[in-house]
């Protein structure tokens, strides 16, 4: 079995969860702030920037950071183009960890028009795709959002995911499509309902060798993605916690038992910079189990 197949059937049918750990420019901060690293502590993007990676290297150098519970981890460009002890990390990932290696693709979103905010232009896409491929990136994640029930809006975020997967197919890897609906939208459901359809609509125009992963908020209506999880085109269906708290994603996660975690908050809460290794292991294992549970579930 090829490394590529070894991967593919831990995706498709592995016990776990995969982890975000894909926060870009924008989120870092934010994102650091949490773990304990305020802005006053760096200076420039270079040292932000190392802060993050520092942060990522201690969660996948982890006890339980390991292929038992997590099945794969979406990493973020600068991420997959640095090393952890001297080792290019999405070799690290696959080679010592056993997770699977995906990249963030997407370079932000558009101002909201039309209820949605559509994918910026990629220029470089394919370039990126050959070096991700190189680096033995298996997939992609490419991340829209859906702010209310536009039909016109989600019909056009929808096509342009489909157009990138089709590219990130071409180029031997493994899209995960991810048309975010706020959790916050009050037409959260019918916008989940208006977005199953368009997804079914584009899966069928799959051929039988472009594979792809779905990322989606979790529904409101327990079950809405199970024909989806059921479509031979698709490999994992996978939920984002979307703002949800860690208790309420994992709870709302086991309503859905044919979708899996791709959480990133949720993975990292609790931890802080000034933890031990020891102190750090534990909160990071206990998160690592609850939302393995929950995906299990």
């Amino acid at each position: 079995m090829t490394t590529t197949d070894a991967q593919r059937t831990q995706m498709e049918t592995g016990q776990g969860f995969v982890a975000a750990l894909d926060q870009s420019g924008g989120s870092t901060p934010k994102a650091l702030s949490l773990y304990g690293v305020e802005p006053s502590d760096y200076s420039g993007d270079a040292e932000m920037f190392q802060a993050m990676h520092d942060m990522r290297a201690r969660i996948i150098l982890a006890d339980d950071f390991t292929s038992d519970k997590v099945l794969g981890a979406i990493l973020f460009e600068r991420t997959m183009d640095n090393t952890i002890n001297g080792k290019p990390v999405a070799q690290l990932l696959w080679e010592d960890r056993g997770v699977v290696p995906f990249l963030k693709i997407d370079k932000g979103l558009e101002d909201e028009a039309n209820g949605v905010q559509l994918l910026k232009p990629m220029p470089e896409l394919d370039d990126l795709l050959k070096r991700a491929k190189a680096a033995g990136i298996f997939g992609t994640k490419e991340r829209s959002v859906i702010q209310s029930a536009n039909p016109e809006g989600i019909a056009s975020v929808v096509a342009q995911q489909f157009a990138v997967a089709k590219t990130v197919c071409a180029a031997g890897l493994v899209p995960i499509i991810e048309p975010e609906v706020n959790i916050h939208s009050e037409s959260k459901a019918e916008a989940e309902d208006i977005l199953k359809s368009e997804l079914e609509k584009h899966l069928a125009t799959l051929s039988a060798e472009e594979l792809v992963m779905l990322k989606v908020t979790l529904p409101e209506v327990a079950g809405l993605y199970d024909s989806l999880a059921d479509h031979p085109n698709v490999l994992r269906v996978v939920a984002l916690s979307g703002g949800y708290s860690t208790e309420d994603a994992c709870a709302r996660l086991t309503q859905n038992p044919k979708m899996i975690a791709s959480f990133s908050r949720a993975l990292t809460e609790g931890l802080n910079v000034k933890m031990s290794d020891a102190e750090f292991n534990t909160a990071l294992g206990q998160n690592i189990s609850k939302i393995y549970d929950a995906s299990v579930a």
